[in-house]
């Protein structure tokens, strides 16, 4: 069957060049973005009831750019004056530079990991004597605990955001070729909105192995995967079955 609708269930990008942009050019689709789960902050009180002091740590590790804006924002509720000797491990140059955002760059003790928290752990490994802060979601990955535990650290993990499913009423009566999913979140966003879906000829495109794991623990077939050593981006992965499904 052809592909003429993709419904994308993050935000739509907000850089001009998004591959997806260039896939719906090249392929002549309609593809529309709505989140399926959305990030709400925990009040000050909730993060007090964790036992948390802010003035307790000396480093602060942060994982997304939710994780800068929720330290800062409890920090602020909290009226706690973020002293300029405080050091950030950033997963990323991503987190890092959103970082920016808040502190003036040049006059804090930032480090950097390349992309994943295992290629940040050595340079947490560094700086054993410090106290560390790792302010999360309510869906922390498992890794990340072990990871930290491993290197026997001070830390504490605190809530300052969770993951909400979105209200997705509106699209009841809207069908889709494809639907695109990136994390288990989604995919129960997607019944818990609508506990009678049925697959039917929807295809179903997801992003990582829990993903997969996910869809197929809810009945769904999964028609489109990514990553994979052919197709290692979901805009790629997609094009790939596009190209097949809308063969003349």
């Amino acid at each position: 069957m052809k592909v003429k609708t993709i419904l994308v269930s993050q935000p739509e990008p907000k850089v001009e060049n998004s591959p997806y942009f260039e896939l719906e050019d090249k392929e002549k689709v309609k593809i529309d973005f709505i989140p399926f789960i959305h990030v709400e902050g925990v009040d000050a009180k909730e993060v007090r009831q964790q036992k948390v002091d802010l003035s307790k740590y000396t480093a602060i590790i942060l994982t997304s750019r939710n994780s800068v804006d929720h330290f800062f924002r409890i920090a602020e509720e909290m009226r706690f004056k973020v002293p300029d000797s405080l050091k950030y491990f950033c997963q990323s140059e991503a987190v890092a530079y959103y970082l920016q955002k808040y502190v003036v760059y040049r006059k804090r003790k930032i480090y950097v990991g390349k992309r994943t928290f295992q290629e940040l752990s050595p340079l947490i490994k560094k700086y054993k004597g410090e106290k560390f802060l790792l302010p999360s979601s309510d869906q922390l990955k498992p890794e990340i605990p072990e990871t930290l535990d491993s290197l026997k650290i001070e830390w504490k993990q605190a809530v300052f955001y969770k993951t909400v499913v979105s209200d997705l009423s509106n699209l009841r009566e809207v069908f889709y070729d494809i639907l695109v999913f990136f994390s288990p979140s989604g995919i129960k966003s997607l019944f818990e909105n609508f506990p009678d879906f049925k697959q039917n000829n929807t295809r179903i495109a997801v992003f990582g192995n829990s993903t997969v794991q996910a869809a197929e623990e809810h009945g769904l077939v999964v028609n489109i995967q990514a990553p994979t050593p052919e197709t290692p981006s979901m805009t790629m992965a997609l094009q790939k079955y596009i190209k097949l499904a809308n063969k003349k």
